[in-house]
This record gives structure tokens, sequence and C-alpha cells, in this order.
């Protein structure tokens, strides 16, 4: 079992990778940018679309660095083109094309973090494609890995993870240069890191109104998915007081399996429906010694609504509106946790409930929390991974 800590803010657990980035001439003979041009990026056509969304940032970051855009290009097997310019080659090992391929060739080495977990390496390779003489190469262990190390060249050239949310000035440059040597990051010691958005009202909620309208919608949350990767997290549990994370915008659970968020429910939301869902679609009351069939329908529709994007399952029961159940026992705990996890087994054609991801989420008089994830294996429901 592991332990899990979401909180209001992020809580980070990566031993930083070595800074690999100069910006100094005549400290490496590889220069990727200046004031007058920057790196193309070039992604594989069947990299997770969280790949190339990252990489479009990474372009953005360019420019807000050195004043000049980078650009990006998608490859399929076919390259024939001459850059004209520094290289970023990007993509995660055993789904990218143009990583496979420079493994194949036997010009990138990823015996550091080949099945990994969120692990990622940066290096200088010559000549790796025809009319190419150098490229930094980032390739990840798995698509936040590859991710991750997008992000990673950002924050080392100037750009905060803060710099939309907190307004954090970009440190500009004249011009960059990598180190050969590059750099190597292990896997996090915190498997899922992440944060709740938590009594986000009236503040945040006020906020959102006056700039996204009345729901916190996607186009709220891509900021929000944006700074997790930034932070090097990929763990959520989205506002709660009112809100419906899945109905408030219907494309708010597949843009966070996008972007590559795992998403979870608060302490009293299990099985990914929200309190306000509780309210609003359950029949009957929230009581799972009166109402268990519609209850667990209720559990039913949540799991068939999420069960194809990266979800860790909250588990267990609260009383109505987070407060101390007035009829829960411990025998009906363990009951319920029986039904919730039968339910998903069931679902996923599973033949132990241990491979699903789970938070389990068990009350106390004092309102102490437990929460554990059980026996969550590196590749659970994530597609592309």
């Amino acid at each position: 079992m592991k332990l899990i800590w979401p909180t209001s803010l992020l809580f980070t657990a990566l031993v930083a990778a070595e800074p690999y980035l100069l910006f100094s001439s005549g400290t490496s003979e590889y220069q990727l940018a200046s004031n007058t041009t920057a790196p193309a990026v070039w992604v594989a056509q069947n990299e997770p679309v969280g790949v190339l969304r990252a990489a479009h940032d990474l372009a953005n970051d360019f420019g807000r660095v050195l004043g000049v855009n980078g650009t990006v290009n998608v490859f399929d097997t076919d390259i024939s083109e001459s850059p004209g310019k520094a290289v970023i080659i990007t993509g995660t090992v055993g789904q990218s094309t143009l990583i496979d391929q420079l493994v194949s060739d036997g010009k990138l080495d990823v015996s550091l973090i080949e099945g990994k977990w969120e692990s990622y390496v940066s290096r200088i390779v010559e000549n790796p494609f025809p009319n190419v003489t150098w490229s930094l190469v980032v390739a990840g262990s798995d698509r936040r890995g590859t991710i991750y190390g997008l992000y990673d060249i950002s924050e080392q050239m100037g750009v905060s993870p803060w710099y939309w949310w907190a307004d954090v000035p970009v440190k500009t440059k004249t011009g960059i240069w990598v180190a050969p040597e590059g750099t190597f990051q292990k896997s996090p010691s915190v498997k899922y890191r992440g944060f709740f958005i938590n009594d986000e009202s009236p503040a945040l909620s006020g906020w959102v109104a006056e700039n996204f309208g009345t729901k916190f919608n996607s186009a709220f949350y891509r900021h929000i998915f944006e700074l997790c990767l930034r932070l090097k997290g990929n763990y959520l549990w989205p506002a709660m007081w009112g809100k419906m994370f899945y109905v408030d915008d219907v494309d708010n659970g597949q843009l966070a399996h996008e972007y590559g968020i795992i998403m979870g429910t608060s302490h009293h939301e299990p099985m990914a429906r929200s309190e306000q869902e509780q309210k609003t679609y359950l029949d009957g009351e929230w009581n799972w010694n009166e109402n268990q069939a519609n209850i667990t329908t209720f559990f039913q529709q949540g799991i068939d609504r999420a069960k194809h994007w990266d979800t860790i399952w909250t588990m267990g029961m609260r009383g109505e509106g987070d407060v101390a159940s007035p009829t829960l026992t411990a025998a009906d705990l363990e009951e319920l946790i029986h039904a919730q996890q039968k339910l998903l087994v069931e679902s996923f054609n599973a033949s132990d409930p241990a491979s699903i991801s789970q938070t389990w989420v068990l009350y106390k008089v004092s309102q102490r929390l437990l929460f554990v994830t059980r026996n969550v294996s590196d590749d659970s429901h994530e597609g592309g991974q």
C-alpha cells in the first residue's frame, strides 16, 4: 500500500534533475536558441495528445524567454527536411516512432528509464536523422515523463510554473546552450502528487465567475491541469462546493485524461461522483442502510462515466454534506466497500480489486483521515501508457 496526501498545495516529491541549460556563449558548442531563432520541436504522429500539447507550450515558452517562438513539427517515420535551426526531438519510449528509431539505431540509451514511472532523459544526440547535425533529445519513460522533460526545459530557461496563476515574471535570455552531458530524472519517490481545490468559495468561485462563466469549465481547468504538470504533479481532486466536475462541463473528464492528469474525488465523494450529484441525481436519501439499491446504481453510473479515463476511485462513505454518518457502523462500512469493490471488479473485468486504483477514505469519530491507495500498478487504466 502507498500513502497519499492530496492537499490544498502540491506536494512535490521529485529529486530534481541536474540543470543542463547554459546561458553564456563559449560554455557549449550546442546552441539551442537565441533572440533571433528558436528550435523546432519534433514529435511523432503517434504520440499521445498530451505530449503534443506540452511541445506547443514549450515552443511558446521560447517566445516568452527570447522573444521568438519555437515551432512544432509532427512526423510519422519519413523525415527528409533540413530544419535550418536547432532541433528538440521528444517522445515516449515504446510509443514514439522517432524515439524508438533512435534507440533501435543505437543512438539513444534509455536503459535508465525504460519501464519506469514518470522518468526521463535529456541528451545531445549527434546525427540523429539525415540533415540534422545534432539534436537535444527528451525521452520519457511514459507520457508524463516526456511532459515533465519538456517543462523542465521551460523552467530552466526562465518560465516559472506559476507564470500564469501568480504572474511570476519570465527571466528573459539572449541565448541558450545545452551542456553535452544532458540530464536524467528518476522516478518520483511519491507516486501520486497533486492538489485538492478545497473550500474554494467565495474567492476562487467569484474569480472563475468573472473570467470563465458560471461553471468551473474546461477553459478554467486546462490552466489547473497545466499548472499541475509544470509542477511535476499528476493528481487532482476538483472543486466540490456546489460543483460537479464531470457534469458542469462534459469536456472536463476527457480533457484531464488528454493532459495526463489522474482524477480523483474528495474524501466524501466516492466513486467519481460529487456531493452536488448526490443531491441532484441520487434517488432517495444518502443512507446506505435504507437506500442500498439506488446508491449502488449511483456508484455504477460514476464508474461507467469515468472508467476509460485516468481515475483513482475514492472508496468509503461519509454522511450527507460531509458530516459524520448518523447510521454507518464499522460493519456497515466494510459491507459498503465490498460492494464498491465488486462494482469495480465487474466493470473492469478484473480478477482482484487490488489491481484497480483506489483511495480509501475511512473516517473515525475524531474526523481524522486515512488516505491509502491499494496496490496501484504503473499502467492502471492509462491510455498511451
